[in-house]
């Protein structure tokens, strides 16, 4: 391999699985199993043909080829499945190419899944060195460091505690404390923050700045929240089953995903979007959603400054209290324009085990005409995990605001600029005097 030019170089980079599948269908009891092996071994002495089971091969990512400078911060996007994750394991040597070449200068941190390179038996105090020999570091510079984790992290009371014990949360603050503060020279971070509250996720968003932009590090982060990846990332990569789509700056790789990531529905129809790709526990998620402005004369399309109705069809898998319920829009680059959300009302919704069916209106929608992306976030609110999410479809459809002014309904025109709607007036008039 030539000499890497930048501090990562990725050449025709490749990773294949094979699948193996059985035409027995679902589980099999102990005598299922028993009567197969005896099956197996009298074909065996039979010399019949034995099918029970084929194998397949899975390209998890295929040809895959950039560069990263030091100091980049680059997002790394695509639809669940699209090879993300994998490819983040190849980078961190968790996993061996099958395929293709990696260079890599520098010493390399990262934060994959909920405990990574935790041992779940020690403390969280034995876990912050044993994570920092993990990484290289002598014990005298993990002991330098080590205050400024713990207080980043927020789990002094818990530091003597078997990590075990710890909340999804708690673990989450600790190892994104841990792989951000032992001054990596590459820290690659996954989806996995997106189980931290909201206020964690604000503060590991600036510390990954403070790395890349003040200490000249590379970061690599991986997310479905675009508002996040425009905030940090300068540079983007998008995958698509696999393989590279398109790299360069973030607000038109952004923009190209989007455009192929949701669907525009109509009014007055159920959505079904049980099969969005969604994060969070799974334990409650939307089924379906269904919108109107309840003005037959706009098409029942939402309005500018008029009411946004819509129905959600949420199943939960037990009796539950959610305090967290919001419908969001954002702009089609990823910006959150409007954040409806219940836990602003100070109150709660009590979820049956089974379907369930909520109502929710906006009142004024403060939008200019155009294309919005609507988004949907479920979750528990704990003191432990803070805003937990149980079910987060950042985009699940696309919808229009329309001009109700117009005499043809669609995205018109309008004297008003941006996004949002802006209802003003002149005060007074009079004459300048010079």
């Amino acid at each position: 391999m030539t000499q890497t030019q930048g501090v990562i170089r990725v050449e025709n980079l490749g990773k294949k699985y094979t699948i193996g599948h059985s035409s027995n269908g679902g589980y099999a009891t102990l005598r299922d199993r028993i009567s197969e092996t005896t099956r197996f071994l009298a074909d065996a002495l039979l010399h019949q043909k034995i099918t029970t089971h084929t194998r397949e091969e899975f390209w998890a990512l295929k040809d895959i080829s950039f560069e990263i400078q030091q100091g980049d911060r680059v997002g790394i996007i695509g639809r669940n499945g699209a090879g993300k994750s994998t490819l983040l394991k190849l980078l961190s040597r968790i996993t061996e190419p099958t395929t293709g070449e990696i260079g890599i200068k520098g010493r390399v941190a990262s934060l994959l899944e909920v405990g990574t390179g935790f041992h779940p038996e020690l403390t969280g105090r034995e876990n912050i060195y044993l994570n920092g020999a993990v990484l290289g570091m002598s014990k005298i510079e993990i002991k330098q460091k080590f205050d400024e984790i713990v207080a980043f992290a927020e789990v002094e009371k818990f530091l003597d505690t078997p990590v075990k014990r710890y909340s999804s949360g708690m673990y989450v603050r600790l190892a994104f404390a841990v792989a951000a503060h032992l001054e990596p020279e590459i820290l690659i971070v996954d989806e996995v923050l997106a189980v931290g509250d909201a206020e964690f996720q604000k503060k590991c968003l600036g510390k990954m700045q403070d790395v890349s932009q003040q200490q000249g590090r590379t970061v690599l982060f991986v997310s479905h929240n675009m508002d996040a990846i425009q905030r940090l990332c300068s540079q983007c990569v998008l995958l698509e089953r696999g393989q590279l789509v398109a790299q360069g700056d973030t607000p038109s790789i952004v923009a190209k995903y989007l455009s192929n990531h949701s669907y525009k529905a109509s009014p007055n129809d159920w959505i079904d979007v049980s099969q969005a790709s969604r994060l969070g526990t799974g334990e409650a998620w939307f089924l379906a959603v269904r919108y109107s402005s309840l003005n037959a004369e706009a098409g029942f399309q939402p309005y500018s400054n008029g009411p946004l109705e819509l129905n959600l069809a949420i199943a939960s898998d037990a009796i539950r209290t959610v305090g967290s319920l919001a419908v969001t829009l954002y702009t089609q680059s990823g910006t959150k324009l409007v954040n409806a959300d219940i836990a602003s009302l100070d109150r709660v919704i009590a979820l049956r085990n089974g379907h369930n069916a909520i109502k929710l209106r906006i009142d004024k929608l403060f939008l200019n005409p155009g294309i919005y992306v609507l988004g949907l976030w479920l979750a528990n609110i704990s003191e432990s995990d803070g805003n937990q999410a149980l079910d987060y479809i950042e985009y699940a459809f696309d919808i229009e605001v329309v001009n109700l002014a117009s005499q043809r309904f669609g995205m018109q025109e309008t004297p008003d600029d941006g996004a949002v709607s802006c209802q003003f007036k002149i005060l007074e008039e009079s004459e300048v005097v010079r």
